[in-house]
């Protein structure tokens, strides 16, 4: 039943956690695509606000150009010199051409550059299709290179055709290095021109990613600007960052909640292994106690009653009587001092006492038992032990334990040895049976409270299963200890071990 709630509770408490991990797994996968698609579009509107003030800024340098230009044609005749001047104190301006209504070139004089040339026919046939009328600015594009197109008048009053091209170099400093060198973000802006390669880039690429590139609108028709991610920065990467961390957050969550669900089963378990231990001590003290009892009983009423005319018998009753007295009251002695040291209430009073009477008045008490099962009884006592700061009553109780478990756990080779002698400052009570023996995994245990060995030739041997934690709980208050040396089927030797000084 206690394993069957233990599993219970175990899938109770683990099928939730299953499906608040795949959901939040699932949260976490949607959240990542969410978080990449969101962070891109971040991007392209950055790069769109970015290119957007490129053009602005490349525009206002442009017009400001043109309205110096205008006001150079407008005062004077048409110089060379001051048209030169004028143009080497502007650096986005490539190259520089005027052309009159009727297709002549009105500068520079010395004519265009051979690769200029089919430049200035389609300029003319762009300015053909309205800007002689109606003034203005246009882009025109011939081959990978941009050409500002606009109407200028000279002091005449008649219009001249400005043809002019960008310089890369000047762009770079004078428009990209003011317009995006300053702008923080995670990510990189580059600038690339038509085949793909980068114009300006506030630091440099290395390994970095491209994310995404949106064109200018005006100004710089070939150019893109691009945004870029370092590496190891993707949102991807981060987000996967987090799905871990999460993922060995609930892992840790889950092993402490298995954890405590073994804890919690395992307590469980022994709570209940107690409960069945404690009903059988109960059960076992309650004969211990009705056995006694009633051979005393019995004993009692058949002299009463004058049953028994040999004074011999009479003898023999009176010393049952007594033996099944002594008993009785090792029983409760066992059971009282069990209950005063599960309440912390046990005292020990420690005064010094000599050995070997405590030793012979124990083996007295157990005098008749021993002859009437056969017990061939060995006391090897030293001596020369000096006497011993400690409580005769609760020694004698426990070196009375070991015996009765000796008796009680008896073989064919019915042997009893007690022995008590001082070894490196400690005093050593043993006492050794030829019986049953016991096996060596459950040696560290049957010092516990109720417990007793499972075995089957064990089974109809009744006790209360306090008796040897009483004897180790002596040893411990004395400063010693308890141990055991057994095999199945050879006997045991039990030792107490107890400090010369009273306390270790």
């Amino acid at each position: 039943m206690t394993t069957r709630f233990s599993t219970l509770a175990l899938a109770a408490i683990v099928a939730p956690a299953t499906i608040v991990a795949v959901l939040g797994w699932v949260s976490l996968r949607q959240w990542e695509a969410s978080a990449e698609l969101l962070f891109r579009e971040q991007a392209r509107d950055m790069a769109s606000m970015a290119a957007e003030k490129v053009e602005m800024m490349l525009r206002h340098s442009e017009d400001a150009f043109l309205e110096r230009l205008g006001g150079a044609l407008g005062e004077k005749d048409l110089d060379a010199r001051s048209l030169d001047a004028l143009r080497a104190q502007a650096p986005l301006v490539g190259r520089l051409y005027l052309v009159d209504r009727q297709g002549r070139l009105a500068y520079p004089r010395a004519g265009a550059r051979g690769e200029d040339a089919d430049v200035l026919a389609q300029a003319r046939a762009e300015a053909a299709r309205g800007l002689w009328e109606r003034g203005g600015r246009r882009e025109l594009i011939a081959g990978d290179q941009a050409w500002l197109l606009a109407l200028l008048r000279g002091r005449d009053g008649r219009p001249l055709l400005v043809v002019l091209s960008r310089d890369p170099d000047g762009v770079r400093r004078e428009i990209l290095e003011t317009t995006l060198g300053g702008l923080e973000s995670p990510t990189i802006l580059a600038v690339l021109d038509h085949a793909g390669r980068p114009v300006y880039s506030r630091v440099p690429l290395g390994d970095a990613q491209r994310l995404l590139a949106v064109g200018f609108r005006e100004g710089l028709p070939t150019w893109r600007l691009a945004v870029y991610q370092p590496a190891g920065a993707s949102p991807r990467r981060a987000v996967r960052r987090q799905v871990a961390v999460f993922t060995a957050a609930f892992a840790v969550l889950l092993g402490v909640i298995v954890t405590g669900i073994v804890v919690t089963w395992r307590l469980m378990r022994r709570e209940t292994e107690m409960a069945r231990l404690k009903s059988e001590f109960v059960a076992n003290v309650s004969h211990d106690l009705k056995t006694p009892l009633s051979v005393i009983r019995m004993f009692g009423e058949t002299l009463e009653m004058g049953r028994v005319a040999d004074e011999g018998r009479r003898q023999e009753y009176y010393r049952v009587i007594t033996r099944e007295s002594e008993r009785l009251s090792r029983l409760i002695d066992n059971v009282l001092d069990f209950s005063r040291i599960e309440g912390g209430r046990r005292v020990y009073e420690k005064a010094p006492s000599a050995i070997e009477p405590l030793v012979r008045e124990t083996l007295d008490a157990f005098a008749y038992p021993l002859a009437q099962r056969g017990f061939k009884v060995e006391v090897d006592v030293a001596p020369d032990l000096p006497e011993v700061a400690l409580d005769a009553d609760a020694v004698g109780q426990a070196l009375a334990n070991l015996v009765d478990n000796a008796i009680k756990y008896a073989g064919e080779r019915r042997v009893l040895r007690v022995a008590a002698r001082v070894a490196a400052g400690w005093l050593l009570l043993s006492v050794t049976d030829e019986g049953i023996g016991i096996p060596a995994e459950e040696q560290p245990r049957i010092f516990e409270k109720f417990y007793r060995a499972g075995r089957s030739e064990t089974q109809g041997r009744r006790g209360s299963g306090v008796g040897l934690a009483l004897v180790r709980h002596v040893a411990e208050a004395h400063g010693g200890s308890v141990g055991v040396e057994s095999r199945p089927g050879e006997g045991s030797r039990f030792t107490l071990r107890l400090p010369l000084g009273g306390d270790a």
